[in-house]
């Protein structure tokens, strides 16, 4: 892929993601209060804001011409890995309760995601460190 190809990829996924936070929060504040307890529509809460936090910076990284490609590209894995696993397994342990069945087995996924979004940003400070 030439580096046009890349931007405008990491770009069109972070306002895809960032569209999906926002359809998932208006379904977390509207359509889990009769189901779930607050304490999930809690986490539910805190699943959406960071994939949206994180959605905003892949448009920000999708811009950011002074990141070598490759650094960008790493980033970027790491920021859609961390909403996958971090966001994706919060969605999925909440709606359990709804479907009546147990996915607590999956609960480790939530902190590796954690790391992977840990890793995007760490990734990104010595990226933005070693600029000339």
């Amino acid at each position: 892929m030439n580096k046009i190809s890349e931007n405008k990829t990491i770009l069109i996924t972070g306002a895809i993601t960032g569209l999906i936070a926002v359809l998932l929060g208006a379904f977390g504040a509207h359509g889990l209060e009769k189901h779930v307890d607050a304490a999930s529509i809690d986490s539910f809460t805190t699943g959406v804001r960071y994939q949206m936090y994180h959605a905003i910076v892949c448009v920000i990284l999708g811009n950011m011409t002074v990141l070598q490609e490759i650094r960008r590209k790493r980033i970027f894995y790491f920021f859609i890995g961390g909403i996958i696993l971090f966001s994706g397994s919060i969605y999925l342990l909440v709606i359990d309760e709804i479907f009546g069945i147990s996915l607590s087995s999956i609960g480790f996924i939530t902190p590796l995601g954690g790391l992977l979004l840990i890793s995007g940003w760490i990734f990104l400070i010595i990226s933005l460190m070693k600029i000339k």
